[in-house]
């Protein structure tokens, strides 16, 4: 499967955000764009004045690296959430907050979501008792998740959960305080959505 394998840093200067796309190091001073808040390129200080279509286009392309995802698998993503009764927008976040690997790093087993990725697709994850090794799956209310790997692996887990104690962990998912094992408590909602992103921007893109 094709994806992005350039500078992660490259991505968050280009949105002029931090995305958090390399865990731990972009809480430090470490992070590039701590050190270069523009954008890449010869011409990145360069005040730039976006278009409307240019703004819609900026806010799709944030979310989508946001969450690793390429234009096929994302696009996908918005037509179940069109399907869906409720708010386009609304439903978009809520099935982008489900995939199993955003979940396994919103439980703070992972410092990113590329990090999260790489333990489901290694097969370290079991769904009620099952391994998937899917990141895409979607994950329902009542559902328990447990990582499983060897001892040098669960040591390694445990470390990044010390390294994200202060990653405040969403009411919708609760955790094992000891062991790597937690519980699809409900459904996120827009308000668990914490980082800044105006989906309406991208439904009037795929609207037009």
């Amino acid at each position: 499967m094709a994806r992005y394998s350039g500078p992660a840093c490259r991505i968050c200067r280009r949105q002029g955000m931090k995305l958090f796309l390399k865990g731990t190091k972009c809480v430090t001073d470490k992070c590039p764009f701590n050190r270069r808040a523009f954008a890449p390129g010869q011409h990145g200080s360069a005040r730039i004045k976006l278009s409307d279509y240019g703004i819609q286009l900026r806010e799709k392309q944030k979310v989508k690296k946001m969450y690793g995802l390429l234009e096929r698998p994302f696009r996908h993503v918005f037509s179940t959430a069109s399907r869906s009764t409720g708010v386009t927008g609304e439903k978009l976040l809520e099935l982008l907050e489900r995939r199993l690997d955003n979940v396994i790093y919103r439980l703070g087993f992972a410092s990113s979501r590329p990090q999260a990725r790489q333990i489901v697709r290694h097969g370290h994850v079991q769904v009620a008792g099952r391994r998937v090794n899917i990141p895409s799956f979607v994950v329902k209310a009542g559902l328990s998740l447990k990582l499983t790997g060897s001892e040098t692996f669960l040591k390694r887990i445990k470390e990044v959960r010390e390294l994200t104690k202060d990653r405040p962990l969403p009411p919708w998912l609760t955790r094992d305080p000891n062991e790597p094992m937690a519980t699809v408590a409900g459904t996120p909602s827009r308000a668990d959505v914490q980082f800044p992103i105006q989906e309406q921007l991208i439904v009037e893109l795929y609207s037009k």
